[in-house]
């Protein structure tokens, strides 16, 4: 028994089309572009993808580039790494490098995030049972 074989979707001498835009280049798909926010240096803070980061003020100073300034106004109300990474369509290494350089300029904040206790107290636990089960 022969294996069935597989029609092509796009005729041979064709390419299918790539999707043209800024969501293309900030996949990887252009590492110049990425250079470019970056910057040369590159260098980071300490964050991780739950750190909380909060705008001081919503309005982007005129000196901010297009990718400063949409991470402002995404931050008026505290967004982790990961969401903001997720927003702007760029790598998790290059939004800590704009983070970085706006916690330098003092545009922004970061908070560790809401750490909750372990377990809660047994004697609290118990007592809520029992004052249940009196119901």
């Amino acid at each position: 028994m022969t294996p069935p074989q597989r029609q092509r979707r796009f005729p041979q001498g064709e390419s299918p089309p790539r999707p043209a835009g800024p969501a293309e280049e900030g996949r990887g798909g252009n590492p110049e572009r990425l250079y470019v926010v970056a910057g040369a240096d590159g260098e980071r803070a300490d964050i991780d993808l739950v750190t909380l980061i909060v705008a001081r003020s919503p309005d982007p100073p005129p000196s901010a580039t297009p990718e400063q300034a949409a991470l402002l106004r995404l931050c008026v109300a505290p967004l982790s790494v990961a969401e903001l990474s997720a927003y702007l369509n760029l790598p998790f290494s290059m939004v800590t490098v704009l983070i970085t350089e706006m916690l330098t300029a003092e545009l922004v904040q970061a908070r560790a995030p809401i750490a909750r206790q372990a377990l809660p107290d047994r004697s609290l636990l118990e007592a809520v049972m029992h004052g249940l089960q009196r119901l």
